[in-house]
């Protein structure tokens, strides 16, 4: 996932879905522009000149954010300045000011998403929510938008990625209104600040969640003694639950006490739902009505134009052929879903429904997987240690895409935990980037799995590039006392889908700040990581990242046999819940106002037969719908339809450790980051325009 944060004006910098609190102390990270690499052990990251600390108090926080503001400010009363002549310089001040800002800003905001620290997550908040209302107040400026209208009166781009720029800062200027009447311009700035707020708030409430509950040994009966053994207990001896993945699954998947998974899934279906229930359903009438302040018939129509899929009516008819599609497939599984649950039902002595339940979907999907294609996912995640899947997957990336990895072995970081890692193209040794990985959960941490940016990759004013820099940000199974951390092969899934936005983010070679990494459409963001996952189901790959957490084994033939054959389980119940989300997101943003927690339920029923759980909202705890992603959540499934069309016309054909077929993506799909047209890249990939032939061949219903 990545998350998405409205910053500078007329653009936007994009960042990327627990064990108990420990009293560390952060570590001082200083970045400087005036030091060499020179070997793995040296901490260097050339970003700006200026001291940078990942371990500011709140109160240099505070202060660096108004000499970030200030200056700011100061490079667009310049621009604003410009006539005559001058107005010739619009568009290299407007892009300096757009890098200086997108590369300062995260040593300020990013702190909120992982410091072990409250009161330095508090500041960081704050910082944000400052942050995106003075990137509202700049967005605003309506003498900087004359200037680049001037400019593209009398002025031509020196390059075509330039012209695509300027062509986006006054596209992006018109989407908040500054062609308007003052009035109605001072309305949509004024919406602009309260959503910014209020998507910080929403997450903030998400990430500071402390839910628990606590359940016996027998009421989680079904669940390993591995994952049992790694829970904390309270003085009556039950043990502690949190909503965080790593408990939450095992128990939804594992347990066959149903009381058990019930009161979990309702648990965690109600999280934030007082808090954050009216948040989104204020965001989604100030999404309303600012589309109409723009002259758009809905929040979805103004959305949709800027991306691939462009109008409502397009989405809303792919979203409805899929739910179409998989009716039949999911009836089939969900009839199968119920023959076990009528036998466990008999076994545990427990009154058998005849119906599955929201609450009973993951626990029969492992089931499915584990008698149809004996794959047993306890005995599988042995063969996942994290330090081994990490070496594989970084000598995947490494051998595919032609790079060089070397780790800081003495790197300061937020958390002891972190690591970070320089990346060099192979042949040339030149020096792309960085990234760190901050792997395994803690309290106030981020909580799902995401790519944050924290330092776009482009061309500086002086004409020397500036290197990407990004964080992994995950929450996978942590080590106990007497087992290293083992990854469920979702985990490496997720693992392997993430990293392929770090690669996205540190691959990309564009000129400006507004087109790095990551900044592709919203509807295409997720196909390069989406067609990675797809190395973590072929034989060769899985045996590079791969070894008994014991004694080094490898995976029995029979096992990864049955491993790779297992793709196909439950395609359509894991399709359909995608297609939930899609749908209701839809909904939700083609309106002038809506009850969420019934359109979720209304979704639930609709696509996969039965509401959600009375009384509950999965909605509050959507982060999707207030991080970046509202009324594209179908990009996910739309991206995924060009992804396994480059897996399967491309590697699949090459092999999928082809170095060809690798760089040939590298150069066509992560270089231009959004350079150029999501569409035309894939036809540059494809040497064809893109279909879904190979998208309904991987799930079974070619």
């Amino acid at each position: 996932m990545l998350r998405v944060v409205s910053r500078i004006a007329l653009t936007s910098r994009l960042t990327a879905v627990s064990t108990p609190s420990r009293k560390e102390t952060l570590r001082i990270f200083t970045f400087r522009t005036d030091l060499l690499f020179t070997s793995s052990r040296s901490l260097v990251i050339p970003m700006e000149a200026q001291m940078k600390e990942w371990g500011l108090s709140g109160e240099e926080i505070k202060k660096g954010v108004e000499e970030l503001m200030k200056k700011t400010t100061n490079m667009y009363d310049q621009i604003a300045a410009l006539n005559g002549d001058q107005v010739s310089e619009a568009l290299s001040k407007l892009t300096e000011a757009h890098r200086y800002y997108g590369t300062q800003s995260c040593v300020y905001d990013f702190p909120s998403q992982v410091s072990a620290d409250k009161s330095v997550r508090d500041a960081s908040v704050e910082a944000d929510r400052v942050l995106s209302d003075f990137s509202v107040e700049m967005s605003a400026r309506k003498d900087v938008f004359d200037v680049m209208c001037k400019y593209q009166e009398t002025c031509t781009p020196a390059t075509p990625e330039s012209q695509r720029l300027l062509d986006r800062v006054i596209r992006d200027g018109k989407r908040v209104g500054l062609h308007l009447e003052k009035e109605k311009q001072d309305r949509i700035k004024e919406i602009n600040s309260k959503m910014s707020s209020l998507g910080i708030e929403f997450q903030n409430n998400m990430n500071e969640d402390k839910t628990a509950l606590y359940f016996s040994t027998e009421q989680l009966k079904g669940c390993s003694e591995d994952f049992i053994k790694g829970l904390e207990t309270n003085e009556e001896g039950k043990h502690k639950i949190t909503l965080q993945y790593p408990c939450l699954y095992p128990v939804l998947k594992q347990c066959c006490v149903e009381a058990t998974r019930k009161q979990l899934l309702i648990t965690r279906y109600s999280m934030c739902k007082d808090l954050n229930t009216p948040i989104l359903e204020e965001l989604v009438k100030l999404r309303a009505e600012k589309a109409a302040l723009l002259g758009y018939p809905t929040h979805s129509d103004f959305i949709l134009d800027a991306r691939m899929a462009k109008t409502k009516d397009t989405v809303r008819k792919f979203l409805s052929d899929m739910v179409t599609k998989m009716k039949e497939p999911l009836k089939a599984e969900f009839d199968g879903f119920l023959k076990i649950k009528e036998r466990e039902c008999a076994e545990n002595g427990e009154e058998f429904s005849g119906v599955i339940q929201p609450w009973d979907i993951y626990h029969y999907m492992q089931i499915t997987e584990k008698e149809q294609y004996s794959v047993d996912t306890e005995q599988l995640k042995q063969y996942f240690p994290m330090d081994v899947v990490t070496k594989g997957l970084l000598q995947i990336y490494q051998d595919i895409f032609n790079l060089r990895f070397e780790e800081i072995s003495d790197a300061a970081a937020w958390h002891p935990e972190v690591k970070l890692f320089s990346v060099f193209d192979k042949t040339t040794s030149a020096f792309l980037g960085q990234f760190y990985m901050d792997l395994h959960p803690r309290d106030g941490k981020y909580g799902h799995a995401a790519v944050f940016g924290l330092q776009p990759g482009c061309v500086k004013s002086d004409g020397e590039r500036q290197p990407a820099v990004c964080a992994l940000v995950c929450n996978f199974t942590a080590a106990t006392a007497d087992k290293p951390s083992l990854l469920y092969h979702s985990e490496v899934e997720t693992y392997f889908h993430e990293f392929g936005h770090a690669m996205h983010q540190i691959c990309a070679q564009t000129e400006h700040s507004y087109f790095a990494g990551t900044r592709v459409e919203r509807d295409f963001v997720e196909a390069p990581s989406q067609m990675l996952e797809n190395w973590c189901w072929e034989k060769e790959s899985l045996k590079m990242m791969s070894g008994h957490y014991k004694d080094g084994s490898a995976i029995p033939d029979d096992l990864l046999e049955r491993l790779v054959s297992s793709k196909l389980a439950n395609v359509a119940t894991t399709t359909c819940r995608q297609l939930v989300f899609g749908t209701f997101d839809q909904d939700i943003h083609t309106r002038e106002s809506a009850d969420t927690a019934q359109c979720f339920s209304d979704a639930h029923k609709t696509v996969m037969g039965n509401p959600a759980p009375e009384g509950t909202n999965f909605a509050a705890q959507f982060g999707h719908m207030a991080g970046g992603y509202d009324a594209q959540y179908y990009g996910y499934m739309w991206s995924e339809v060009y992804s396994e069309d480059m897996f399967q016309s491309v590697f699949k054909e090459a092999g999928v450790l082809s170095p060809e077929a690798g760089q040939k993506y590298r150069r066509c799909i992560l270089q231009p980051g959004g350079s150029v047209d999501a569409f035309d890249m894939l036809k540059n990939m494809l040497g064809r325009e893109p279909n879904s032939d190979a998208f309904f061949k991987a799930k079974g219903f070619a």
